[in-house]
């Protein structure tokens, strides 16, 4: 217990404990996003892109974070920009995207001598390696997610149940749909330094199932996503540190499991 404790005080530890909370609390609104408006395919295509941005900040000595994030943002409005109707997914056009992105990934690794194992690094992460300038921008993109929701809740729930309804109510639904894909790009591109791009869905996507379960509403869907975010992120991070294990895999699978779990009340995934 003693050397519990102590690991506590450690700051690596300290910082990685208040990244995954920070994460756990926010980031599964950004599922809400990605699965009402099906962009599991764009999801995979901004995972690899963070891995093309890996290989070229290492081939260039730049720091990851903001040229994943920058290279995240440009790949989706090249998308948008390039996809006439993309308000049910990108579609095929993410697989091509995804597709690119690892072949560019590959030609830079080639060319600079990138190692292949340093670049696929990020695709476990580590809580333990981010400094404060990493958790300002957890926290700055957290909020940033918070408060679009908060404000345009009315909207996003409109556009969430019909898209073409609400564009007839006169919401400005294309501005919203570009909105809210920025900001689960600059979600991805976070996530995937903190815990890695095979357990990214531990925070973004089964949090979000797991509420589905229970939840009759998108308020409720929203809240207790982000509740059972928090609780597998804190207490799978200090689970992880109690027994020596790693601790993104420790938070999937706690996550796994709550999923799992059988429930009677039928939510809006019933």
């Amino acid at each position: 217990m003693d050397e519990f404790l102590f690991a506590l005080t450690l700051p690596p530890v300290s910082r990685g404990l208040l990244a995954m909370a920070v994460a756990g609390l926010c980031f599964p609104a950004s599922g809400v996003m990605v699965l009402r408006l099906n962009l599991i395919p764009m999801r995979y295509m901004l995972m690899h892109g963070v891995i093309l941005g890996g290989a070229i900040s290492l081939a260039l000595s730049l720091p990851l974070l903001p040229v994943s994030i920058a290279l995240n943002l440009l790949l989706v409005l090249l998308m948008l920009r390039l996809t006439k109707d993309s308000s049910y997914g990108f579609g095929m056009a993410s697989a091509a995207a995804m597709v690119f992105t690892m072949a560019a990934a590959s030609l830079v690794m080639h060319l600079w001598d990138v190692p292949a194992k340093d670049t696929l690094q990020l695709l476990w992460g580590s809580p333990f390696a981010l400094t404060w300038t990493d958790i300002g921008s957890l926290v700055s993109i957290a909020l940033v997610l918070i408060l679009y929701l908060a404000v345009n809740f009315r909207t996003v729930s409109a556009i969430f149940f019909d898209p073409e309804i609400a564009q007839s109510l006169g919401m400005p639904v294309k501005k919203h749909h570009t909105m809210m894909v920025l900001i689960i790009a600059l979600v991805v591109a976070m996530a995937m330094k903190l815990l890695g791009a095979l357990l990214i869905d531990a925070l973004l996507i089964l949090p979000v199932l797991v509420a589905a379960k229970r939840a009759v509403s998108l308020k409720q869907l929203l809240l207790l996503s982000c509740l059972i975010g928090l609780f597998v992120s804190t207490f799978g991070f200090l689970l992880a540190i109690a027994t020596d294990l790693p601790p993104s895999g420790t938070v999937a699978l706690l996550s796994a499991l709550l999923y799992l779990i059988p429930t009677h009340k039928k939510g809006i995934a019933s």
